[in-house]
């Protein structure tokens, strides 16, 4: 069975697209088919991944019905993509018709079955994009990063991925929420955990006992288009991103041999 994964949070800055890369380079090192889906106007995913943003078919013409989505999908060194740019942000104004909702569902309907994973990066909004990408998945990861305003609007999040279990796809599940710029020496950091583990509850969910700590490699990789799983294999982003693709890949696609990374016991708190 597909998985399909929405990584999402509203405040931007947390660190979504770079987990959602992450995902799509971790699976793909380990032999899954994997598909990307980037649901910001900012069109930052594909860029991480290498590809000319503006060249192609987008996730845009897809939705508009002005291509087919084996016409978008383009390949990529991580794995294919389906890239995004600013004409996406008309999403919420030219999809009007019934049952919008489910637009990219119908759309992924058509691939499914030729991916494993397919990985949904999201606008720092909760807006009709977002709804389609919760609408389309079976599982969410929530990126926070370690400060307190990354707590922010956690509840409206909440209503929202309720309103959808409610309305559209009952079996939507939050894998789990993920701390990013973590920095275990300060209280602060300490402090957000245990929030963001009473969050969880909240949510129905768990704390990913991997928490990614800060490192220059995370900014400089989507410069060379690069997920930091391959700009910097061995540094310590690259090593709890590597964990946090282990609780995604399960038994089903284990760490190829001579992956360099830190093993974790458990994959939550």
């Amino acid at each position: 069975m597909t998985q399909i994964i929405t990584v999402t949070n509203q405040k931007g800055g947390v660190g979504k697209t770079t987990t959602a890369s992450a995902l799509v380079c971790g699976l793909n090192q380990r032999g899954a088919r994997v598909l990307g889906v980037d649901l910001d106007p900012q069109g930052n995913l594909g860029f991480t991944l290498g590809l000319d943003i503006g060249s192609g078919r987008t996730v845009y013409d897809m939705l508009k019905g002005a291509c087919s989505i084996e016409e978008a999908i383009a390949a990529t060194d991580y794995g294919d993509v389906i890239p995004s740019d600013i004409m996406l942000s008309a999403a919420e104004v030219e999809f009007t018709a019934p049952r919008r909702e489910f637009l990219l569902n119908q759309k992924l309907s058509a691939v499914r079955d030729s991916y494993d994973f397919v990985i949904i990066d999201t606008p720092p909004a909760l807006n009709l994009l977002t709804v389609n990408a919760y609408v389309a998945s079976t599982g969410l990861i929530v990126p926070m990063e370690a400060e307190v305003l990354s707590l922010v609007g956690i509840t409206q999040l909440q209503e929202t991925i309720e309103t959808v279990r409610a309305s559209f796809n009952p079996d939507l599940k939050v894998l789990g929420i993920l701390l990013n710029k973590f920095n275990p020496r300060l209280t602060l950091s300490k402090d957000i955990l245990e929030l963001a583990e009473n969050v969880a509850q909240q949510l129905d969910s768990r704390v990913f006992q991997a928490k990614i700590h800060r490192g220059v490699g995370v900014a400089m990789a989507p410069a060379h288009g690069q997920s930091v799983l391959t700009y910097q294999p061995s540094s310590r982003p690259a090593q709890d991103f590597q964990s946090i693709v282990d609780a995604v890949a399960g038994e089903r696609f284990p760490r190829p041999k001579g992956l360099k990374t830190k093993y974790y016991s458990q994959f939550f708190n």
